[in-house]
């Protein structure tokens, strides 16, 4: 068991500019904590580097109290599994799996015992005579899973393993990974560009971009209290609505407003923005919070927002209304029942509270 620390990370290739920057990040022991960004927001690399694939340029990687920046990848107590699945082809599944073991010099009936549990866990106990090109890609991966089980590690580090399979396929190793990690010790450090994936799996999630950690927190806290608006729109599905708006105080309530828009926000809101009249902000608005209303906007409840209807996309017990307002695009998740067709003009209330405000020149969370 291990608990992982990672303190002011930086990493450069050669004199280009840092891929990674002042990087700090507590994982607790048995946790699974998933690092969650885009193509190129430096995951991968960080995970590398707790893996000692790769060495940081400046910054600390702690295992529990022990500090193993120069601990080679193999005294490392940790396990590893790919994207590509990394299975030998000459081998079979229980070769495969025992491989590790082999050259840990296990005795034979020992080796046999790891190899049979960690198929029976995974459910691939009846392919242990086949070879890789034999297999699908969910049971290669199950394979791959089981070679890092029989292990018996520290720390299970998995880099988008997910990744080439299809949706319903993804759905169920999902399952099959969260059941594999409660039923072992290890903690857990997984890769993954899939916000989705994120949200349904972690404990808790590290969102990046850019070569930073923009903000670490369970599902629930990224989902409602993003810091800004990078992790407001990356999270979630389908992704928050935003809306250039400006500030219009009346007394002690404030409204944000602009053509077609009037979001009002609460006394509580408005005391703590503290920006005065007529400042530029950006509006952000979950599809969740979006529900048409009578064409001219009236409840005295809501705030309102107007535009033309873009995409209709129907999802069976619900459909998506892509609406354009005034060039800026939001999405409401409503019933499968409410009449829409693209082109016409919709209004939307939004209940009191529920937007978001974002500073309109640094993108952080004011509200």
């Amino acid at each position: 068991m291990a608990s992982i620390s990672v303190r002011d990370v930086e990493k450069r290739f050669g004199n280009g500019p840092a891929v990674l920057r002042e990087c700090n990040l507590d994982i607790a022991d048995h946790e699974f904590l998933v690092l969650v960004g885009p193509s190129g927001s430096g995951k991968t690399t960080l995970l590398r580097i707790i893996a000692g694939l790769e060495a940081a340029t400046s910054g600390e990687i702690y295992f529990g109290d022990r500090l193993v920046n120069d601990v080679d990848v193999g005294d490392r107590d940790i396990a590893m599994v790919f994207q590509n699945y990394g299975l030998y082809p000459h081998m079979t599944v229980r070769n495969n799996m025992a491989f590790g073991l082999r050259r840990r010099k296990l005795p034979k009936d020992a080796i046999d015992q790891k190899v049979r549990e960690a198929a029976t866990m995974l459910g691939i106990e009846n392919l242990l005579d086949r070879r890789p090109r034999q297999l699908s890609g969910g049971q290669r991966q199950r394979v791959a899973l089981g070679r890092a089980i029989v292990r018996d590690p520290a720390v299970f580090l998995l880099d988008e393993p997910l990744s080439n399979l299809d949706a319903h396929l993804r759905l169920q190793m999902r399952t099959e990974i969260l059941r594999v990690h409660r039923a072992v010790t290890a903690t857990t450090v997984y890769v993954t560009h899939d916000q989705v994936e994120a949200m349904t799996m972690g404990d808790r999630i590290a969102v990046m971009n850019n070569g930073l950690i923009q903000q670490v927190g369970t599902p629930e806290e990224l989902y409602d209290r993003p810091v800004n608006r990078f992790v407001a729109g990356f999270i979630g599905t389908p992704a928050m609505g935003f809306l250039t708006c400006s500030v219009n105080r009346n007394g002690d309530r404030a409204e944000l407003v602009r053509d077609g828009v009037c979001l009002r926000l609460t006394e509580e809101q408005s005391r703590k923005l503290t920006l005065p009249h007529g400042a530029a902000v950006v509006a952000g608005v979950r599809p969740e919070n979006l529900r048409p209303v009578s064409a001219d906007g009236s409840d005295s409840e809501v705030s309102v927002v107007k535009g033309a209807i873009e995409v209709v996309e129907p999802l069976g017990p619900e459909q998506h209304l892509v609406v354009d307002v005034g060039g800026e695009m939001v999405t409401a998740r409503v019933d499968r029942d409410v009449a829409a067709r693209r082109g016409e003009k919709v209004s939307l209330a939004v209940g009191a509270g529920r937007a978001h405000v974002f500073s309109i020149d640094s993108g952080e969370a004011l509200l």
